[in-house]
């Protein structure tokens, strides 16, 4: 009877130590922004030092990785993951001005998003992406009309593309990857050499140059850079193109922020287009969209460089000492009134 008495009592405890820890996870994922900063802790591994004195790139030449230890500055794979300190910004210039680059810059401003996002967008980013190099910006809109009038520097222009609006936000997201598939056969991918695409609900607030550029380039999503891979949220239905099984995956990907060469992207926007079709063919929506195909492309094909959370940051984070110079930030997430 006794033995009886202290098996319940044992899984009473027991269950109630799961209950407490699965309450403590969903605070820390979706509650209370001071469990957020408890992520900082959780280590984000080590580049080998094997690795390390190999690590170059096309634009920066020799990457200085040990100037970070406090972060992990490779992927395993062998690419560069890019922090504020572990280049040469001045070398990444001037190499890209020497090779006389043509660098576009896609972003979609359909509904509301236009009015709210994108003069800031295009002000700040005359003032921080790529200065001093040859631009085109594209903007897809269904409006063209309504786009502001930004003025712009010497060698960068301006191109207003046509889209149709479509019925629901969810849509308009997808879409993007087979627009931007058309737009980089056509006269996109005739005038640049190199490719970001990002969204409109954001801005710059400091220098994103040269020191981005590679051949396919990746963006850790800030608010899961910290995470360990079983916790990241990728998609799980095994009946979606965009599904990755349970130990698949490197990092999570953010989609506000990729790029890379014209044939890279083509292959990329090719790839989560027809995943997109695929899904809808069947009545699936994966669960973060054109963002989990992305994902889903980048565990197949890594990229060359990876851009640490400093290219693309949550203010709603707060401040970490590992976020020194955050390049773009969020804009707040004002979905009631931006979404139809």
């Amino acid at each position: 009877m006794a033995l009886k008495e202290g098996l319940r009592a044992w899984k009473r405890i027991f269950w109630r130590q799961i209950l407490l820890a699965l309450g403590l996870l969903g605070l820390f994922l979706y509650g209370l922004p001071k469990f957020r900063h408890l992520e900082a802790l959780i280590p984000m591994g080590v580049c080998p030092s094997a690795t390390m004195s190999l690590l170059r790139d096309n634009f920066t030449g020799a990457l200085r990785p040990w100037a970070r230890p406090e972060v992990l500055t490779c992927t395993p794979w062998g690419a560069p993951i890019i922090w504020d300190g572990t280049f040469d910004p001045d070398v990444a210039k001037q190499e890209a001005t020497q090779q006389n680059l043509t660098i576009g810059l896609t972003v979609f401003a359909v509904g509301r998003y236009l009015e709210k996002y994108l003069e800031r967008f295009l002000e700040t980013a005359e003032q921080h992406f790529m200065a001093g190099q040859s631009v085109v910006y594209y903007v897809f809109t269904e409006r063209p009309g309504a786009v502001p009038r930004v003025a712009l520097g010497p060698g960068r222009r301006l191109r207003v593309e046509l889209v149709v609006r479509e019925r629901r936000w969810q849509d308009v997201s997808m879409a993007r990857m087979r627009t931007l598939h058309a737009a980089l056969g056509g006269r996109l991918g005739r005038e640049a050499h190199f490719v970001f695409c990002m969204d409109v609900d954001q801005h710059f607030s400091s220098t994103f140059g040269p020191e981005a550029l590679a051949e396919s380039v990746a963006q850790l999503h800030s608010w899961h850079y910290h995470w360990p891979r079983w916790l990241l949220p990728f998609e799980r239905d095994a009946h979606s193109a965009a599904a990755m099984a349970r130990g698949e995956g490197d990092f999570y990907y953010h989609a506000a922020v990729f790029g890379g060469s014209v044939a890279a992207l083509r292959d990329l926007t090719a790839h989560c287009a027809r995943g997109l079709a695929w899904d809808r063919a069947r009545g699936l929506e994966a669960r973060w969209h054109d963002e989990s195909h992305l994902n889903k492309f980048f565990w197949l094909h890594k990229p060359a460089k990876v851009l640490s959370p400093e290219f693309c940051w949550s203010p709603d984070l707060g401040r970490r000492a590992e976020i020194r110079r955050p390049r773009l930030l969020w804009a707040p997430k004002e979905y009631r009134l931006l979404r139809d």
